[in-house]
């Protein structure tokens, strides 16, 4: 029994996905499928989709989206609202600095605090009866880029056990959720942790594990450097700057790949820390954390599962 394995291109990244026979390439086109049809309703980098239809009504009215969409708007907004470091709106801010994308720079002070007022989560309110999303201010913005991967992968993977998957993997981008068993003898997964400062699948450590995600933030993927000065896209929302501390990447292990695009998140923002002693405290979930000097924490509960190598 092998592996069948095809890379597609979505949601702006590079991704591979993976079935063990008896499933067959039909298997991994039906998760493709579903990726473009999300990618669709979700996305803000087109001008239409559900999500840009109530960033176009930004200051004017709520709309009404779908069941599903709003479920997925629900738990980034609410997730925001608690202030932690995880903001749905930050949208307009990413554009002023355009990290990552032509025209990077770093915009003038004045221009950074007059868009703190447009990327206030508490401006936006939520209709559970009407399925319906307002954003109070004019120019706001939500962006679901920091969390709807991970939620397409966890849709892939319920899919994929409906229809009988028995092992695969969802690797959409460098959040990786194993579904199944591994082939392996001992069925367990070994999966790599990305060195932040090495080329891609240089591992800084190898994780044994049973099926979970493995979701990473870091500051390795997209920065902009002015006068020495090294600015990456992770930005504070309270200060409108990149987030200020020695970390390179967050890694977190959860069973919901949702929750490790949110727990990297605030994982990052609230540094080693603070951040170890919150993740500590949720059950299912683990994290790594690496600093820039290439120091590696992780939580208790990986104490026999991880190894630096």
């Amino acid at each position: 029994m092998g592996m069948i394995n095809k890379k597609y291109y979505a949601l702006g990244t590079l991704i591979n996905l993976s079935v063990a026979e008896p499933a067959t390439t039909a298997d991994l086109d039906a998760a493709y499928k579903l990726i473009q049809d999300y990618e669709d309703k979700l996305t803000v980098n087109r001008p239409e989709s559900e999500v840009m239809s109530i960033n176009h009504n930004a200051g004017i009215k709520a709309v009404s989206v779908p069941e599903d969409t709003y479920g997925l708007i629900k738990l980034a907004v609410e997730t925001s609202q608690l202030h932690l470091g995880f903001n749905v709106a930050i949208g307009p801010l990413v554009k002023l600095w355009k990290i990552g994308f032509k025209g990077a720079n770093k915009p003038l002070d004045s221009d950074i605090k007059t868009k703190l007022t447009e990327i206030d989560p508490a401006q936006i309110e939520l209709n559970d009866e009407e399925h319906s999303v307002f954003l109070k201010q004019p120019g706001m913005e939500i962006d679901l880029g920091g969390i709807a991967k991970g939620w397409i992968a966890d849709r892939i993977k319920e899919m994929w056990l409906k229809s009988g998957v028995e092992s695969g993997i969802v690797d959409l981008g460098g959040n990786v959720l194993l579904v199944g068993r591994s082939l392996r003898p001992d069925s367990m997964w070994k999966i790599g942790i990305q060195n932040p400062v090495e080329k891609r699948n240089v591992p800084v450590g190898i994780l044994h594990t049973t099926e979970k995600s493995i979701g990473t933030s870091g500051i390795y993927e997209r920065k902009l450097v002015i006068d020495g000065h090294e600015y990456h896209h992770m930005f504070d929302s309270k200060t409108g700057y990149p987030i200020a501390n020695n970390l390179a990447s967050v890694t977190i292990i959860s069973d919901k790949s949702v929750d490790g695009e949110i727990w990297s998140t605030l994982g990052f923002y609230q540094g080693i820390e603070k951040g170890m002693a919150m993740i500590e405290e949720q059950p299912g979930i683990e994290a790594i954390f690496i600093t820039r000097d290439l120091e590696v924490f992780s939580t208790s509960g990986l104490k026999d599962s991880f190894t630096i190598i």
